[in-house]
């Protein structure tokens, strides 16, 4: 499983690197016309920390109870495809009401780092 984990965080890093570099070059001119640019790179943001945090869940396996890794790195995923997918769409399309489901995403992040506290303290015991 931590393999995997892993695997899915270098893979969700890469696709951060290239999204937000395909804002910062192709799609900067409708980025700064609409005035979105500060939100895409939330998006970005926000998705390169969680892409690194599937690699930190993955290389900590051996030390956290295998059942809330899991639930960590679910809930971490999700939250990049909520969040962060969210604002890319919200960026580019300015269909506003995707802001409403955002915050949806940053409860599954921190859901995942909730997750990873109560996995490492079951551990520990």
């Amino acid at each position: 499983m931590s393999r995997n984990i892993i695997i899915i965080g270098a893979i969700f890093c890469a696709l951060a690197v290239g999204i937000g570099a395909f804002g910062a070059h192709g799609l900067k001119s409708i980025l700064l016309e609409n005035g979105r640019l500060e939100t895409f790179e939330t998006g970005v943001k926000y998705h390169f920390y969680h892409g690194l945090g599937l690699l930190i869940l993955g290389a900590l396996a051996h030390r956290i109870d295998k059942g809330w890794l899991k639930w960590a790195a679910v809930f971490m995923v999700v939250g990049i495809f909520i969040f962060s997918g969210s604002l890319y769409i919200l960026s580019i399309t300015g269909i506003t009401w995707l802001g409403a489901i955002t915050p949806i995403g940053g409860v599954g992040f921190i859901a995942a780092w909730i997750a990873l506290a109560c996995g490492v303290k079951k551990d520990s015991n």
